[in-house]
């Protein structure tokens, strides 16, 4: 079985395009991943880019989807230190990071800055991958 840690733009791309995910991987990611799949749902609704029972679909979607949420003291421990590693402030990527460091194979997103500036940390995968 393949473990990958998933972030917010990789799970939302999930639920708008009906990906299945192999029942060969699991799903990792941190408890963060909820209120910021939530808060970012709830902004294209109010942009006008969804319409209100769109987003509330694909939040339903995603609070079934199968993902391990953790977010325990190691992890956020782990996060401090990558994101002073990389000279972050903000550690929301870093405990995805830390996460993929700490129990998985692989980390997905779709940020392709992202993912291009932390291949020396974690190995990433392509949501591709995830089928």
């Amino acid at each position: 079985m393949t473990r990958f840690v998933v972030d917010a733009s990789a799970v939302l791309h999930l639920a708008s395009a009906g990906v299945d995910v192999s029942s060969a991987h699991e799903l990792l990611a941190p408890t963060l991943l909820r209120s910021q799949t939530l808060s970012a749902l709830h902004e294209a609704v109010a942009r006008g880019e969804i319409p209100a029972d769109v987003g509330l679909e694909r939040h339903r979607l995603i609070s079934r989807m199968p993902i391990r949420l953790l977010g325990d003291a190691v992890l956020r421990r782990r996060a401090w230190d990558v994101a002073d590693r990389l000279g972050w402030s903000s550690t929301y990527d870093a405990e995805y990071l830390a996460l993929t460091q700490l129990q998985a194979d692989a980390f997905v997103t779709l940020d392709a800055d992202l993912a291009r500036s932390v291949g020396d940390i974690v190995s990433t995968a392509s949501i591709e991958g995830l089928r």
